[in-house]
């Protein structure tokens, strides 16, 4: 490979290793009838006139497989929160008992859990987007770098490279979604 003329892989890596983390951060939020506590993550409760994220008004606990429990440090905000999680669209009522709140988590049913799958293969579309968008950076560098001098057998060595990368990444997203759909059809 050329000593003048670089292609950036380590930065093409990080960024698609960017979105290998953010389709995971999606695959967390998708519920599959097993309690987790990355369920309310995204609920923002009115608290002390600002929204704010659920965990830092209380403890967000797992203890069994289909509860999760938040422990309300204030006790003047247990009804925000319990307002929170009712508006949120989780579709889980919750259940008080003094300053916590409990989750209990229904068991899907077959037509729910077949939607869920869908969303996390859209999910994983976005990411293998996302992948792809990377690679064509990777290509329009080494495009530049023709325009620079770059010889023609460093140009074929840089696209091979980031193609395995690409061929990587990819590879991960399918086993990924594999995973997660396995996991949501799980009875």
């Amino acid at each position: 490979m050329s000593d003048e003329i670089e292609i950036d892989i380590d930065d093409l890596e990080r960024r698609m290793d960017g979105a290998m983390v953010a389709l995971r951060h999606e695959f967390a939020s998708l519920r599959t009838g097993r309690a987790s506590a990355s369920m309310v993550e995204p609920i923002m409760v009115d608290a002390y006139g600002a929204l704010t994220p659920i965990n830092q008004v209380g403890t967000v606990n797992v203890p069994e497989p289909r509860m999760v429990t938040i422990n309300v440090w204030d006790k003047a905000l247990v009804g925000k929160v319990e307002k929170a999680i009712r508006d949120s669209g989780l579709g889980i009522n919750p259940q008080l008992n003094g300053t916590i709140i409990m989750l209990p988590i229904p068991e899907l049913n077959e037509e729910r859990r077949r939607e869920l799958t869908k969303v996390a293969a859209q999910y994983a579309e976005q990411a293998r987007v996302a992948i792809r968008n990377i690679r064509r950076d990777g290509m329009d560098q080494i495009k530049k770098a023709k325009n620079e001098g770059m010889s023609e057998d460093d140009q074929k060595l840089w696209h091979d490279e980031v193609q395995s990368l690409t061929d990587r990444h990819i590879a991960s997203v399918d086993k990924a979604l594999e995973e997660k759909q396995a996991e949501i059809m799980q009875v």
